[in-house]
């Protein structure tokens, strides 16, 4: 640990795994530590299912009569899937990190309505034979889709007599007189807003994530959304392949005993035991630096075990539920997963969906019952609640850059953002998605 990095990536979760495959992409020297053994960090899939039993306590449940083989499980402690022409995705595929991954294409997006869930509608033929709108909106809804698929960022004609730059979303919804469930569905299942507060602000932000849903939904046909074979910690360990390419040294299972700082409050470098490695910067997760970040919330995860898949469904092996905040009286979204044998993360027959939401009262549980409710019979359920962190400075006095925890939602959109603007914040530039070589050597042509 003796030399000098550019950086210190502290961490093997998702979010640092990319920090540092990124990092060493643009030309940095990279050294990545964790004090765990194993890839992943909090966003870890557990193998085989006997440790997932171990982990909350109980030990000894295992049999493979019922479960089949344990380590045809990959359980994903905070599951995500990516939206297939997203930020991750053109990540993964600028960075070349695609050629040690298999993904496939989730089946089915729905939206919760009055107790039911209807496919999220994202073009003009759906939209026409959606349950979720009555006739006459559902050709309010067609128009607007006509005008957000028609609109173009640097050709004002096709903005028809409307400012999506300084006008907010409400306008722009009141322009084509939607009412407030087509509003719910659209800000939360198309352009997949946590909460209301979008509708203050410009207009173009909400165009370019619904445009974002339907490209990615134009790339495989029946959801905008894939899932990596054998679970998401394959992605961890596919960016640190990449930085490893590029010259990053990994340590696993190294204690941290202390972030360096100099004189001016400036990091030097990281200490284990008594050896120090001299670094200019450090990009960490919240768990490393408890004093330089603020609890801001709690999201609670539900693991549900079923051998069945989800009713109303079509029979999907895999699939996203979306239940808007207002269908169920709260403020925060909740959101369900499915993924199943066919990604390689159960044994055959068995699917795994996971409830998660921001909590909001002193009974987490109660809160993600209407969740639980559409997967109907569960086998095993896991509940885990955690804190989440951000950190109380952007880091640029003392180049300690931390991530923020991960939050509620399914999809890696929010991830993505937290990781660019920790990067810009660190180097001082947008991430060149350009400036990647592909020619990582013969045997990864």
């Amino acid at each position: 640990m003796d030399a000098e990095y550019d950086a210190i990536v502290l961490g093997t979760g998702l979010k640092e795994c990319i920090l540092s495959g990124m990092l060493s992409v643009s030309g940095k020297k990279v050294l990545h530590i964790d004090r765990n053994k194993y890839y992943g960090g909090e966003s870890a899939s557990i193998t085989p299912l006997e440790e997932l039993f171990q982990r909350f306590g109980e030990e000894g449940k295992f049999q493979e009569s019922v479960y089949g083989r344990g380590r045809d499980w990959n359980v994903d402690l905070i599951p995500k899937f990516l939206m297939a022409n997203g930020q991750l995705v053109k990540l993964l595929i600028h960075t070349g990190v695609t050629r040690y991954l298999e993904f496939k294409s989730i089946e089915g997006s729905y939206v919760y309505k009055a107790g039911k869930i209807a496919k999220v509608p994202v073009d003009q033929k759906e939209a026409l034979a959606s349950d979720l709108m009555g006739m006459f909106e559902k050709r309010r809804f067609r128009n607007f889709l006509v005008y957000v698929q028609d609109f173009k960022e640097d050709d004002p004609k096709t903005w028809k007599d409307f400012d999506p730059m300084t006008s907010n979303m409400q306008a722009l919804y009141d322009k084509f007189g939607l009412d407030t469930n087509t509003q719910d569905f659209t800000g939360h299942a198309l352009a997949l807003f946590r909460d209301d507060e979008y509708l203050n602000n410009p207009a173009v932000n909400t165009i370019r994530r619904i445009k974002l849903y339907s490209d990615s939904l134009a790339r495989y046909g029946k959801s905008p959304y894939l899932y990596p074979m054998y679970g998401l910690g394959e992605l961890p360990q596919g960016f640190a392949r990449l930085s490893a390419i590029y010259g990053g040294t990994y340590m696993l299972d190294k204690p941290i005993d202390e972030i360096v700082l100099g004189e001016d409050g400036k990091v030097v470098g990281v200490r284990s035991g008594e050896e120090v490695a001299k670094c200019k910067q450090v990009y960490c997760d919240p768990s490393y630096v408890p004093e330089k970040v603020r609890k801001k919330g709690q999201v609670i995860r539900c693991i549900c075990l079923l051998n069945h898949p989800i009713a109303n469904t079509r029979d999907a092996l895999s699939t996203q539920i979306i239940i808007p905040q207002k269908q169920v009286n709260r403020k925060s979204d909740i959101y369900v997963s499915l993924v199943s044998y066919t990604h390689q993360v159960a044994a055959k027959g068995w699917f795994i969906g996971m409830v998660s939401t921001t909590v909001e009262t002193d009974n987490p549980e109660a809160e993600i019952k209407p969740g639980l409710e559409l997967l109907g019979p569960i086998q095993e359920k896991y509940i885990s609640v955690s804190d989440y962190y951000e950190p109380i400075d952007k880091g640029l006095d003392s180049q300690v850059f931390i991530s923020e925890s991960y939050d509620a939602t399914t999809h890696f959109e929010t991830t993505c953002l937290d990781v660019l603007d920790i990067f810009k914040r660190g180097t001082g530039e947008e991430f060149d998605f350009s400036k990647i070589k592909h020619e990582l050597g013969d045997e990864d042509q």
